[in-house]
């Protein structure tokens, strides 16, 4: 049985406010959309949920999105422009997180967009038995 991987993309990243209220479409719902698009086609799109998520807290560094699944580590990227290039890379990104037992993405492999804009590398949860 394989693990479900999730493709988690932050919507409110980018996002304009007024008076404490987001005004218009978001960076983040606008990366959201393009990655639709290509998940739509993407080969791997029955193995990888693909998830928006009202905020993963990295504020400072929009676009994010993040990878992972049980067992694996995870990974949160940072600082990514909205277009569909992007959002190819991005899953271009997945596909490779997806051959990693381990989740373990080296530096060399990824896509040139995903090379740089870590923010975080989350081991997996240790398993617990009951």
């Amino acid at each position: 049985m394989q693990p479900q991987h999730t493709l988690f993309v932050c919507t409110t990243c980018a996002s304009v406010w007024k008076d404490g209220k987001r005004i218009g479409t978001s960076g983040g719902e606008k990366l959201l959309e393009e990655i639709s698009q290509l998940y739509q086609k993407w080969e791997k799109s029955e193995r990888f949920s693909l998830q928006p998520v009202e905020c993963m807290s990295a504020c400072s560094h929009p676009c994010t999105v993040s990878f992972t699944a049980p067992g694996k580590f995870t990974y949160l990227f940072g600082d990514l422009p909205v277009n569909e290039s992007a959002a190819a890379a991005i899953l271009e990104c997945a596909s490779l997180y997806y051959t990693k037992p381990d989740g373990l993405l080296p530096w060399a492999e990824r896509p040139q967009l995903l090379k740089k804009g870590i923010l975080a590398k989350i081991p997996p949860s240790p398993a617990y038995s009951l």
